[in-house]
């Protein structure tokens, strides 16, 4: 009675490489899988948030006193018939100061109302992870803000109307004016993971913004030339949104002013996720 010595290993873990060793196919697509279904959970998350919009007056309010406030600014308190120039100066000149209160009233109720409704240990509880639900919120006001000022539309049409402006200015102004919409997005984001009451994330909010304005508005920077060096009232300067988006106005698009508005919206982003990882544990 002969018996077969030749034994199977017991793992294949012990078969050198390449003889063989098969990655299993769950492995090789791990990576992009794991992509893909992070996606799929913001996805989630931002058509959840979209229809929350839509589903209440909120967006068709905001949407309506957004659409009026740019006319009236425009048209009226900046003369754009009187100044008769091609141009739209006159209508991002006061995007800064119209979404220093629009902006933190689309975004208050980012976390504030899970929390006072008692479903963000539910949403934090899904299959997602803190990031994921954090941009998907993100992403779906973002889409929003996009959306109203979409609809602006009509007022290039006016300008290219009656005269002939520079297009490739109009479009850096509104690459700019959503950069900076996102900016103050983004802390109203992690000013509403702070606390679950609305009205305290709005000024929270609203103070914040004001600061990043302030910091490089023309009568602050000239008071500071009075007491500080240039080079302290340049770095104070450097960390204004104002600063930044009268290069998007001129039509420029700087890389470092991209990055200045990228670099806000992920420090912001990044400091929700501590909180709310905190509040978690907690």
């Amino acid at each position: 009675m002969s018996e077969n010595n030749h034994s199977k290993p017991s793992s294949p873990a012990l078969l050198p490489e390449g003889e063989g060793r098969q990655v299993p196919p769950a492995a090789q697509r791990a990576s992009s899988g794991s992509i893909g279904t992070a996606w799929a959970n913001i996805r989630t998350i931002m058509k959840r948030e979209l229809s929350g919009y839509f589903t209440s007056p909120i967006a068709y309010v905001f949407l309506v006193i957004f659409l009026l406030l740019t006319g009236f600014f425009t048209f009226t308190i900046g003369n754009f018939f009187e100044r008769g120039e091609a141009s739209l100066v006159s209508f991002f000149t006061w995007h800064p100061w119209l979404y220093l209160f629009l902006v933190p009233a689309v975004g208050m109720r980012l976390w504030s109302e899970e929390r006072r409704l008692g479903t963000m240990e539910l949403l934090l509880t899904m299959p997602i992870t803190s990031w994921q639900a954090i941009v998907g919120k993100f992403l779906a006001s973002w889409l929003f803000l996009a959306l109203a000022l979409a609809l602006t539309f009509p007022v290039v049409i006016t300008v290219n109307y009656f005269g002939d402006p520079d297009n490739g200015v109009i479009f850096a102004g509104y690459v700019g004016s959503l950069m900076l919409a996102g900016s103050y997005l983004a802390v109203t984001c992690m000013t509403s993971a702070l606390t679950r009451n609305q009205v305290i994330s709005f000024i929270l909010a609203v103070m914040i913004c004001l600061f990043l304005i302030l910091a490089g508005y023309t009568p602050v920077t000239d008071l500071l030339t009075r007491f500080a060096s240039p080079v302290v009232v340049d770095i104070v300067a450097a960390f204004s949104v104002m600063t930044h988006f009268e290069g998007f106005q001129r039509g420029v698009l700087d890389t470092r002013d991209v990055v200045f508005f990228a670099s806000v919206i992920g420090f912001m982003l990044f400091t929700t996720g501590v909180i709310i990882r905190n509040q978690r544990a907690g």
